[in-house]
């Protein structure tokens, strides 16, 4: 499997993309953390991470007895920049043309 797929794996349950926007929103959380927001069991929640974490999008790092969790947004950029900026850049060009064409007309 590629770095492309196990990311879009990853991001493809509600669940996973729920902790990726509670690490948004404070990195550095610990598993009891995560597990707080979610309807689901701490091995649950550990399965999530873990694939998470197979893709590059979480990176843990142990502080005394607790393990830190970290989003790494560097793969979804990776996916940003190969599957969607290449294909919206000349639309939005074309917009951005067709605008000042119109205003400069008015």
């Amino acid at each position: 499997m590629t770095d492309d797929d196990l990311v879009f794996k990853a991001l493809a349950d509600p669940t996973r993309r729920l902790l990726l926007d509670r690490l948004f929103e404070r990195d550095g959380r610990t598993l009891t953390e995560l597990e707080s927001d979610v309807e689901m069991t701490r091995f649950g929640v550990m399965k999530h991470l873990r694939l998470l974490e197979d893709a590059g999008l979480v990176i843990t790092r142990k502080s005394g007895r607790e393990k830190l969790h970290f989003l790494n947004p560097v793969p979804i950029r990776l996916i940003h920049d190969r599957w969607i900026d290449k294909y919206t850049e000349r639309r939005i060009t074309a917009l951005v043309d067709l605008k000042s064409e119109l205003e400069n007309k008015a």
